[in-house]
């Protein structure tokens, strides 16, 4: 005997008590009454109903009568099943099945015969010799029910339960038009007969069965025969036995009461009638049957496995993402009624971008360096350069509904339209847009600003007037350490993080240039969907976005410069093979090959010789990117690439609100979290193992001469250089934390990896030292 398991959920309306298969109240009124009277009172009310004489009633010709009815559609005679859908990744795996129904709609030579005899000989053993309305079934009907006092036996054919369950089923989730398709009324008795009548002319009795086979309920939540196969059995429907056939056949009266899981023995009687019945009509044997009724009930029984929670190694997130995707986007209908519709129906093969050998190795590196008990979590996306494809999508936390165990269904990677938070500010993350547009505007890639260690904010063009620095005081940004004095150029502006330096830099650009630019990267609007300002501060990452955004923008980096929007989805067939079209990546140049590869150098020079120049691969492949630190060290970015490979991480809680200070993460203690020392491990760790084994792949450059130590005006010793292998006098190294190291690439000194503090004037966070809507977050 199988485990007893939780019942299933019922379908709409379903109470749990035994089903009249009537389906009417035409009997009910009849069945008290005498006999004789009954029966003329019902065949009197259901032939003036019909307006049809009494030979449609009996199963004779109606041809003569055919003008009285209109025509049964075609989605009534074969209507669209709500199916379940599959999602796959991009090798074929399965990631999850997800459905309104589940159900899967086969024809009759996938059905067993022993299957069909079943529900035939117990649900309507003359189905093939009666029309629409077998009035000898509603003569006995009434009488039996005349004489018990009761409702007790039914008259309603095969085709009259099919028509109903095919107003059940395009009610949808409708529950008032669920409970009007199954209102026990002489009139929707009376409706549901004419319809009858006329599919009958219109449809061989054959594939009425068939229909009826794949629509019908069985219990826990399994529709049509091929569901109810797998779900109790764990076999397909055309392998069945006689006794499981007569078991699947047997619970349709009433699902709840011929439980096999919960009432085996329930479920056994009727199995046995249902085998008389068989017998009884000469479709199997006795022999046949002798031995289906001693076979044991033989459950191989399947929980239902729905929907996103269901899908292995942390994709349940990009599953969820590819929900979205259906029901937004206008290639899978005009309207979102029309979208819905299509992800209700199911019956979809959906093959996605997903790469489950980089999913795992993200999954792992957010899941490894930063516990699910953690105040903070980490989240990450990998894309494929030049495509848009995303191929992984993961975060510390769990995809579920319990968050006593950490779980949660906000997709930390995505906008909240899509499934996602708020967003994340980005910090310094977000200045390599800025250099972009100001390198694509005609800049050298060796400009020099004055770059002061503070500065007030200077007045900014718009892309509609100018930006004024109107506050009293006035607000301010500065570089994080002291001794952070320019001039500096480009590259070694990058490397160190400079605030003083962008914002000079957005000055002479604009806010304008820097805003287009944006767009043309595929930022148009915050995270939560609010339009962003064109405020200085906007270059020190104050604008909120998510991990998919950004992790695109690198992408378009690593690419030379041509964005490709995010698309998730490869291919779409239905169950039956026919394509669907899906939405394709929409590409376009977002700056010249000249500026890319000025930006690749730039950045290449941050992993190498600034803030990032701990973060290293383990077959000394070259990356590029650039670290992000917010005020208060409530967020922290790594975002980086490759040519082929560009991935985006986020630290930080997850409503935004905690300090990453004096703080422990993954069992590490920190005194502060930067974007090398939080996030830049998790990155490091991803790339290493979504990497290995592929070829080295040479980050293609502008060559950009590092700039001379210069002795700013009233200084007595020159800023540090950035090639120098000692800091800058005065400012000796301060105690390594544990894990790091001195002599960084470079002759940069300081102990980057774990939990550590940056010396003075070496790749130190900025601090935009400003609130509100100037004031920003600068830090790398």
């Amino acid at each position: 005997m199988a485990p007893k398991r939780p019942q299933a959920p019922q379908p709409p309306g379903n109470t749990g008590a035994p089903r009249d298969r009537s389906g009417g109240s035409a009997l009910e009124h009849a069945g008290n009454g005498v006999k004789f009277l009954g029966v003329s009172v019902l065949s009197g009310l259901l032939l003036a109903g019909l307006a049809l004489p009494a030979v449609g009633a009996i199963g004779l010709t109606a041809k003569d009568t055919a003008e009285s009815f209109d025509s049964v559609s075609d989605d009534f005679k074969t209507p669209p099943l709500t199916q379940a859908t599959q999602i796959f990744d991009a090798k074929g795996g399965l990631i999850a099945k997800v459905y309104e129904r589940d159900r899967t709609v086969i024809p009759a030579d996938q059905m067993s015969p022993f299957m069909r005899y079943a529900q035939v000989d117990i649900e309507d053993a003359r189905f093939y010799e009666h029309g629409a309305v077998d009035l000898k079934g509603i003569l006995r009907a009434v009488s039996k029910n005349a004489e018990s006092g009761t409702t007790s036996q039914g008259a309603s054919t095969l085709t009259q339960q099919y028509v109903k369950n095919v107003n059940v089923e395009k009610a949808g989730d409708d529950q008032a038009a669920v409970l009007e398709a199954q209102r026990k009324t002489l009139g929707r008795k009376i409706q549901e007969l004419k319809v009858a009548i006329k599919l009958e002319e219109e449809l061989s009795k054959d594939q009425i069965l068939t229909n009826y086979l794949n629509i019908t309920f069985y219990g826990h939540q399994a529709y049509g025969v091929e569901a109810a196969s797998q779900r109790y059995f764990s076999k397909s429907n055309k392998d069945l036995t006689v006794a499981e056939a007569a078991t699947l056949a047997g619970m349709v009266q009433n699902p709840s009461s011929f439980d096999p899981v919960r009432y085996p023995e329930n479920t056994v009687k009727r199995r046995n009638v249902v085998i008389d019945k068989m017998l009884e009509n000469k479709h199997i044997t006795p022999d046949q049957a002798k031995e289906a009724k001693a076979a044991p009930l033989g459950l191989k029984y399947k929980d239902p496995q729905n929907g996103c929670i269901t899908a292995k190694a942390g994709m349940g997130f990009f599953c969820d993402y590819v929900r979205h995707v259906v029901k937004q986007d206008p290639a899978f209908g005009k309207s979102a009624d029309e979208r819905k519709k299509v992800w209700n129906t199911g019956g979809l093969n959906i093959y996605t971008t997903l790469d489950p050998d980089k999913q795992a190795a993200a999954q792992n590196a957010v899941t490894s360096k930063v516990n699910v008990t953690d105040q903070v979590s980490a989240a990450a996306t990998m894309m494929e350069p030049g495509t848009g494809k995303i191929l992984a999508m993961a975060q510390t936390r769990p995809y579920g509904l319990d968050p006593n165990k950490n779980q949660t269904v906000v997709n930390l990677n995505v906008d909240a339209a899509m499934g996602g938070g708020n967003g994340f500010q980005t910090g310094s993350t977000f200045k390599p847009i800025l250099a972009a547009a100001a390198l694509e505007s005609g800049m050298s890639n060796t400009q020099s600003f004055p770059s002061e260690n503070k500065i007030e904010y200077p007045q900014m063009s718009t892309c509609s007037g100018t930006w004024k620095n109107t506050d009293r005081p006035k607000v301010t940004v500065k570089n994080e350490q002291e001794n952070e004095v320019g001039p500096y150029q480009l590259k070694e502006a990058m490397a160190r993080s400079i605030n003083t330096y962008f914002v000079q830099m957005e000055q002479q650009v604009g806010l304008c240039a820097m805003k287009q630019m944006a767009n043309k990267l595929g930022i148009t609007q915050s995270a939560k969907g609010d339009a962003f300002q064109e405020v200085p501060s906007m270059v020190l990452g104050t604008l909120e976005l998510s991990p998919l955004t950004m992790a695109n923008v690198y992408a378009t980096f690593a690419a030379r410069g041509k964005y490709c929007t995010p698309v998730a989805i490869n291919k779409i067939t239905t169950v039956d093979g026919k394509d669907i079209a899906v939405p394709q990546a929409q590409c376009s140049q977002a700056f010249s090959d000249q500026t890319a590869d000025s930006l690749n150098a730039v950045l290449l020079n941050v992993t190498e010789k600034g803030t990032a120049a701990a973060l290293t691969m383990d077959d000394g492949r070259k990356i590029a990117g650039k670290t992000g630190t917010t005020d208060e060290k409530k967020a922290a970015w790594f975002n980086g690439y490759t040519p082929s490979l560009a991935t985006a991480v986020w630290l930080g809680g997850p409503a935004g609100g905690v300090k990453m200070k004096n703080i422990n993460i993954g069992g590490k203690h920190f005194d502060d979290v930067f974007g090398a020392t939080g996030p830049g491990p998790i990155w490091a760790l991803a790339m290493n193992q979504a990497l290995k084994g592929t070829p080295l792949e040479p980050i293609q450059t502008a060559n950009i001469p590092d700039p001379q130590p210069v002795t700013p005006p009233g200084a007595t010793t020159a800023p540090a250089d950035p090639n120098a292998a000692q800091p800058p006098a005065g400012n000796p190294p301060p105690p390594q934390q544990q894990g790091g190291t001195t002599g960084l690439p470079g002759g940069l000194p300081g102990g980057l990896p774990g939990g550590f503090t940056f010396p003075p004037g070496i790749g130190g966070p900025g601090n935009g030292n400003g609130n509100g809507r100037h004031g920003g977050n600068g830090n790398g």
